[in-house]
């Protein structure tokens, strides 16, 4: 970790972000998403198993075993049919899984409509659209096509101090930042998640260590 870093620092006093971007950018957001697909799986498994038919119990449970095999294809496939015909909590929760392996796969375009509309259903817990809002603009912040400030603003209610998502949107909004070049904006952003005491104390050493560097 200590040579990655240094690494870092050489690039950022350089003042080559793109080049950093390149090497380092999709690394922190990986580790970034650790933390938000274990949220993810915790917050709606427990909103939704209770009401959830036997059928689609089943269903689900077969597609997510495919998936621990590698057999993606075959998983993809009972993901979406299950988006399109279960109810309630396998829907919703196929319905994620159909967006990540179309992102897995490197088909981008295609997950990015699906996340968003995610995040725009009302019918779904508001954590659950949150959490649809940081893959949405987890896929797009390495991208330098992509408006940094339109990704920024869908990330601005996440950042509250009470929302469940704002260390992962802190990170994702420093990261903006730091690949538009904003070094201030993006040590506000860190510092967010190294002052919260209740951030889980990887993604807190991670902010701290970034702040290190960069300042």
């Amino acid at each position: 970790m200590g040579d990655i870093f240094r690494e870092i620092d050489e690039e950022l006093r350089q003042e080559r972000y793109e080049r950093l971007w390149r090497s380092y950018g999709k690394y922190l957001i990986g580790i970034g998403a650790a933390l938000v697909i274990t949220l993810l799986g915790w917050k709606s498994w427990d909103y939704y198993i209770v009401n959830a038919r036997q059928a689609q119990s089943i269903e689900f449970s077969n597609a997510e075993e495919l998936l621990q095999r590698g057999q993606k294809i075959e998983a993809a496939a009972l993901f979406a049919k299950l988006a399109e015909q279960a109810s309630g909590g396998y829907r919703a929760l196929s319905r994620f899984h159909q967006a990540a392996l179309r992102a897995d796969s490197g088909d981008t375009i295609g997950a990015l409509p699906l996340y968003d509309a995610l995040a725009k259903d009302d019918r779904l817990d508001q954590t659950l659209r949150e959490a649809a809002v940081i893959f949405f603009v987890m896929l797009q912040v390495d991208d330098g096509t992509k408006d940094a400030a339109t990704l920024y603003e869908r990330l601005g209610p996440l950042m509250k101090t009470a929302n469940a998502w704002r260390n992962a949107a802190n990170e994702l909004a420093g990261l903006i930042a730091l690949r538009s070049g904003d070094r201030k904006l993006a040590i506000k952003h860190f510092q967010a998640i190294a002052d919260d005491v209740d951030a889980p104390r990887g993604i807190r050493t991670r902010a701290v260590q970034v702040i290190a560097v960069i300042k």
